[in-house]
């Protein structure tokens, strides 16, 4: 999503400055044509050389100098840019911006700008919840300005609160969503993910090959499509999407406690099952770790809750979509579990090619429809995967219900 893309990142004089390098970087890396603003107390944070070599291009701090973006640089630098991140933009920035004040660089860029703005806050917990700031933020958001974070957490000045920058990684997990359609608007979606582990006893388990993968993959591709997503996850292995709820569980019957308790606290409209749940767990865990000299224990094993199955058959329920991982037959047991589960759709994928791999190869079953996406990036197919959800939402509802 952001390869290609036209970046234009305006720097301001904030201690999170350095943290810019990072996102600058990460642009590039993703594809994107970077072009970098500073304003003056910027570079007394962090040089230019240091943007420069990491974008490419020179780095524009004045109106008043002689650039390769022309005598204009707060138009030219907006006239083919995609989108304008401000990272950080400090509490000085966000005041100027939302009162249309231009009297340096980078705020002339923000009054000029024809594509879309986003800002990433970063200031001290007490700037960021003065009145004015946050009169400010509001103003900026009601004329389509979008905010990522600020999240909370150590300052640098030493507080501990609300007002740190969302860390780099996570702005490029967000960013994507900033380029995408929404057709998800207003939905809610819950999901399971990863695998569960059964313990056996304190050191041992049952368990899957799950690392979350393709789950959090698709909690991204329906957050950046404008859903509300909740991810019930067991103990993954992959790094966490931004902008997500995410309930931690360990055992089969955890997730399922957890996704219950959603679905009995408020409404959701889908459900997607990707967990590799664990399908049997040790009847009675031992205590502590069992010792080899004390012989092979006798284990039995017992049947964990088919949550997939509980949530297809709930009455009233939201429209359930669930993953099969099969090693044959993908088509002939994709149906079975079409019908057995209560689902809507089964995505079924030959577990061996998908497990721990960044590519993966699905059939999308629906009653009466298959389609086949792949092999390509698990990102790629997570999109493909959520238009089917899209369709299946528009029938379920239909255009004249009340959403």
């Amino acid at each position: 999503m952001l390869k290609n893309r036209k970046i234009t990142v305006a720097v301001t004089g904030g201690i999170a400055a350095y943290k810019a390098c990072e996102v600058v970087r990460g642009l590039v890396k993703l594809g994107a044509d970077v072009r970098v603003a500073m304003t003056e107390n910027a570079t007394r944070f962090v040089g230019l050389v240091t943007f420069e070599a990491l974008s490419g291009h020179p780095v524009a701090t004045s109106e008043w100098e002689h650039t390769p973006e022309g005598a204009m640089p707060h138009i030219e630098l907006n006239l083919h840019a995609d989108l304008l991140l401000v990272v950080p933009a400090t509490a000085n920035i966000l005041a100027k911006a939302a009162r249309g004040i231009a009297d340096d660089l980078v705020s002339a860029l923000i009054l000029a700008h024809r594509s879309k703005v986003a800002f990433v806050p970063a200031m001290n917990r007490h700037m960021w919840g003065n009145p004015a700031t946050q009169r400010n933020v509001a103003d900026l958001k009601r004329d389509g300005a979008h905010f990522i974070g600020p999240d909370s957490g150590f300052q640098a000045c030493g507080d501990v609160g609300e007002g740190r920058m969302t860390e780099p990684a996570d702005i490029l997990d967000l960013l994507p969503g900033l380029f995408s359609e929404k057709p998800l608007s207003g939905r809610r979606v819950l999901m399971t993910v990863g695998p569960t582990y059964e313990p056996i006893d304190d050191v041992r388990g049952i368990t899957n090959r799950s690392s979350g993968r393709q789950g959090f993959a698709l909690a991204r591709a329906a957050r950046d499509l404008g859903a509300d997503v909740t991810v019930v996850a067991g103990p993954v292995t992959v790094k966490r999407p931004a902008g997500v709820r995410i309930l931690p569980v360990t055992t089969a019957r955890e997730m399922l406690g957890a996704v219950e308790g959603e679905l009995d606290r408020s409404p959701y409209d889908l459900f997607i099952g990707v967990a590799a749940v664990a399908d049997w767990r040790v009847a009675d865990r031992l205590e502590g770790k069992w010792k080899k000299d004390a012989g092979l224990p006798q284990l039995r094993l017992v049947e964990n809750p088919d949550i997939l199955a509980a949530v297809g058959h709930r009455a009233g329920g939201p429209v359930t979509i669930g993953f099969a991982a099969e090693a044959t037959d993908l088509l002939e047991n994709a149906y079975a579990k079409l019908e057995k589960k209560g689902a809507a759709m089964i995505v079924a994928n030959v577990a061996r090619d998908a497990l721990a791999s960044d590519t993966n190869r699905v059939l999308v079953v629906t009653d009466g429809e298959v389609d086949e996406i792949g092999p390509a990036d698990k990102d790629e197919v997570a999109r493909k995967i959520l238009y089917h959800a899209v369709d299946l939402l528009e029938e379920d509802y239909g255009p004249e219900d009340d959403l």
